[in-house]
């Protein structure tokens, strides 16, 4: 998992207002004193301190970052020092080691400017927040938890802090508290009716990947997909459920398609595989068109293979012309059967080679009878029927109906997922 990346310099830089002119050699400043809020409180630096300090100022405007913490660091030799003189100092040096790159002693220096009390609340906020950022940077995940739950409860909700806060629990492998808070952010962006951040759904993912929870690992991955379809998302997701134990090989045909749909056939091997496996389930026009497919992608009809892929390509395309000319007399047979399988198979067959609605219909009427063989298996299919016919709603009811623990109730559930967000 990635780390996200922030640059807390520059809200550091933008809380510190650093190129203010500094109250040196008798000038003076005011000051917002946390213990005087009505009031602004007049102070000044010593000429032994503003001068170095200006000096660092105009170094830093400069981008000479580790010049000017050598200017500020000649500050440390002037004794008796003001509580406001060192409030100046810490604030300077924090700027300055935070665009030099040097989060330990921005932090520490920052820390002394927060517990001087004297920052404006819109100022200590920002610092507080950019702690947790500068904290999170330096890989320290306690200390980034401990500031940027400061910041959230100080500051109220904000999502970089929110997203960093989880990192930090996540990096320091506190993958429990990690994994509640994920799921207490999808939750609460699900009731408010917004889209929970592709980031963190695939943090969650990394959670389950971690404690090894399979079913919460598919579980987010389907809401990941969800809301973010990709192919290699639908990938992913395909091989989780083709490798669930109890999955069934009979429905390998049935994966095969919904790889059509989503991620694409990739290789020659899957096209041909796939046209294999229809001719033998009795289903040559589609076949046909897989075949197709794998010629007009360029994956089928060169190379050593390519006369056996022509071969199966002729055995296809007859194997389709002879169906449509036998489909009448076998509609009239499977008519007058009590049962409904074979009047189903021929439905989804017509359904392959464009008839939509003599095929749909048959389908519908087989699914009515009694004895049909793997019911499940056939609601499967007349969804898969419905979607090609682009009769969404209808696919969707149907393959929210199906059941099974063998495999055919998860790709039905990925089918809803593909009819309702289809992948780019």
């Amino acid at each position: 998992m990635s780390k996200l990346r922030f640059a807390p310099m520059f809200v550091l830089l933008a809380a510190v207002g650093f190129n203010a002119t500094l109250p040196v050699l008798g000038l003076t400043q005011s000051a917002y004193a946390a213990d005087d809020a009505d009031k602004a409180k007049v102070e000044t630096v010593r000429p032994e301190i503003g001068t170095p300090l200006q000096a660092a100022q105009a170094l830093m405007k400069e981008q000479k970052y580790k010049e000017a913490l050598a200017k500020i660091a000649e500050t440390d030799a002037v004794g008796d020092k003001t509580a406001y003189e060192t409030y100046t100092i810490d604030r300077m040096r924090g700027a300055a080691a935070a665009s030099a790159g040097d989060a330990d002693l921005a932090a520490k220096s920052f820390q002394a400017v927060i517990a001087s009390g004297r920052l404006a609340p819109a100022d200590q906020a920002k610092i507080v927040k950019a702690l947790g950022s500068l904290y999170y940077e330096a890989q320290n995940y306690p200390k980034a938890i401990e500031w940027l739950s400061r910041s959230l409860k100080e500051s109220g909700s904000d999502p970089e802090t929110r997203t960093l806060l989880v990192q930090s629990y996540y990096l320091s492998n506190d993958i429990p508290r990690a994994t509640t808070e994920l799921q207490a952010d999808i939750a609460a962006d699900e009731a408010a009716g917004r889209t929970p951040t592709e980031i963190t759904l695939k943090l969650l993912i990394s959670c389950a990947l971690k404690s090894n929870d399979k079913a919460a690992y598919l579980a987010t991955l389907e809401k990941l997909n969800t809301y973010y379809p990709k192919k290699e998302y639908w990938a992913d997701l395909i091989n989780k459920v083709q490798s669930k134990p109890g999955f069934s090989d009979r429905l390998i045909l049935d994966v095969y398609r919904l790889k059509a749909a989503t991620v694409q056939l990739q290789t020659s091997t899957e096209f041909t595989d796939m046209a294999q496996l229809a001719l033998l389930a009795g289903f040559p026009a589609e076949a046909k068109k897989t075949l197709e497919q794998g010629y007009q992608a360029g994956l089928l009809g060169s190379g050593p293979d390519a006369a056996k892929q022509k071969r199966l390509r002729d055995q296809a395309t007859k194997a389709a012309a002879d169906d449509l000319k036998t489909m009448a007399q076998s509609e009239a047979s499977v008519a007058s059967s009590k049962e409904g399988t074979g009047q189903i198979n021929l439905g989804y067959a017509l359904v392959t080679a464009g008839q939509f609605d003599k095929g749909l219909a048959l389908m519908e009427d087989g699914l009515k009878k009694s004895g049909v063989k793997r019911s499940e298996d056939a609601k499967l299919h007349l969804g898969i029927a419905y979607q090609m016919a682009g009769q969404k709603d209808k696919a969707i009811q149907v393959f929210k109906s199906v059941q099974g623990t063998d495999g055919v109730a998860d790709l039905a559930r990925l089918w809803v997922m593909q009819v309702n967000h289809p992948v780019n």
